[in-house]
């Protein structure tokens, strides 16, 4: 017997091959589908830790305004209560330098 192809076997073959690239193709397809949804999730998660970080930062910042405020506040130096009303008594008994 002779391996002489016919008709029939190159036509057999051709279908075949057009049928496996047509699942490689359905495959690479469904490939890219998948990354690209991948891609968009990983997107959103980026964005969400850019966002919480922004807002962790702007915390702590108003936390070490509110900090420093405490302190001036504690030490008598913050410039928003030092006005004078807040000034202190001359007349004062406890003021050794008082003007009488």
């Amino acid at each position: 017997m002779s391996s002489q192809s016919t008709p029939q076997n190159i036509t057999d073959k051709v279908e075949e091959m057009a049928d496996q690239a047509q699942m490689k193709k359905d495959e690479t397809m469904s490939q890219t589908s998948m990354n690209s949804q991948s891609s968009d999730q990983n997107a959103s998660y980026t964005s969400q830790a850019s966002n919480l970080l922004q807002q962790t930062g702007e915390q702590m910042k108003n936390m070490a305004q509110g900090a420093a405020e405490a302190v001036k506040n504690t030490l008598g130096m913050n410039s928003a209560t030092n006005n004078a009303s807040n000034a202190p008594d001359t007349n004062h008994p406890s003021n050794p330098f008082s003007r009488d």
